[in-house]
């Protein structure tokens, strides 16, 4: 069985390893555009091993930023900035993959330090968007406009176009955002979504904003790329989406070209108490979902040491992790776990400035 260490390869795309960095919103663009921030937070964890490097939620439109100083890439000016970030991620080994996304009716909130909440329109907050006008609660009370259909049609393109210019700014692997109550999320879920037309009701209705999103990209992006997406597995809430749900889901996408499930879990609604936080709890979530809907996964969530994220692929529950809040704590976190895993030559997966001096 291949470990964390061991390549993967999907595609044309071969990643050195089995260690991801997961999309991370640092709030930090100017009018979406990405920053020095983003070229040090991204660059740093390349440089520290990683073998897919990926971008935080980006704004396929303005309205689809989850906040202000989120990335967004609605323009050829945004992929240009981004360009020379996908430069420096791929000079030091790593694949650089960037997330598409649409908050919906998460839209429009302050930074987290900033309080996390709503911002309302004479504050600068701009119209938020849902499926039906469901607000999510919580500190965001805004009721979102229902979705026309015009309005559902421009967003798929929205997407697609989005991803043409990542394509351009030299992104060689592509996530869409279908989870943690953004849009897509939205969409699915029972809970946000009270629809009576084609985009409401059955299981594959509720799924079809996302299978047209799958498909306009699809359209789009080159068939020897990954084209990946994250899916909230459950939401955890009475009435909301399960398991077999997302499998059922999950076999619709890859009908429809997707290469690969980034298992996450809920977040569409506020105040869930029915999460079983502890370490790598979302792995048999993944590895059913790998086995049942017959495609590769990915998976994070309180994965913290090395011999844990080794299980995880060891035993085919995911064929790769994602890690977020531990690169944000170490980004040189892949050395120190092949260091952990007493594999050979960990410095390889270092710079030259660094390998000549790193130590046991």
């Amino acid at each position: 069985m291949p470990g964390l260490f061991d390549e993967f390869r999907l595609k044309g795309v071969t990643l050195r390893n089995r260690i991801a960095v997961s999309p991370m919103c640092q709030y930090s663009a100017i009018d979406g555009m990405p920053t020095d921030w983003h070229f040090v937070h991204l660059g740093a964890r390349a440089v520290g091993g990683a073998g897919l490097v990926c971008v935080e939620a980006t704004g396929v439109t303005p309205a689809g930023r989850i906040s202000p100083g989120c990335t967004g890439i609605w323009s050829d000016a945004h992929g240009h900035a981004f360009a020379r970030i996908t430069k420096f991620v791929k000079g030091q080994g790593a694949v650089p993959g960037i997330q598409l996304a649409h908050a919906g009716r998460k839209a429009s909130a302050q930074r987290p330090w900033e309080g996390d909440a709503h911002i309302p329109p004479e504050q600068g907050g701009w119209e938020i968007l849902g499926p039906s006008a469901v607000a999510f609660g919580g500190n965001l009370p805004i009721v979102p406009r229902a979705m026309t259909k015009a309005d559902i049609h421009a967003t798929s393109v929205a997407f697609a176009d989005a991803a043409e210019r990542a394509l351009e700014a030299g992104f060689e692997w592509l996530e869409l955002h279908f989870a943690h109550g953004y849009l897509a999320h939205s969409f699915f879920s029972p809970l946000s979504n009270v629809r009576t037309d084609e985009y409401g009701g059955s299981m594959v209705n509720r799924a079809r904003f996302l299978t047209e999103t799958l498909a306009a990209v699809r359209k789009v992006w080159p068939d020897h790329l990954p084209l990946t997406a994250r899916l909230s597995v459950e939401d955890y809430a009475p009435g909301g989406v399960t398991l077999d749900d997302s499998i059922a889901l999950a076999k619709l996408l890859k009908a429809g070209g997707l290469d690969m499930i980034d298992v996450s879990m809920g977040f569409n609604v506020p105040d869930v108490s029915g999460i079983p936080w502890a370490p790598g709890f979302l792995a048999p979530a993944s590895e059913r979902l790998r086995r049942e809907a017959g495609i590769p996964t990915s998976v994070g969530w309180l994965i913290l040491e090395a011999q844990q994220a080794d299980d995880i692929v060891r035993r085919e529950q995911a064929d790769f992790v994602m890690l977020a809040r531990e690169m944000l704590r170490d980004p040189n976190w892949p050395y120190h776990a092949a260091l952990a895993l007493s594999r050979d030559n960990p410095q390889s997966l270092l710079p030259v400035q660094y390998a000549r001096v790193a130590r046991r």
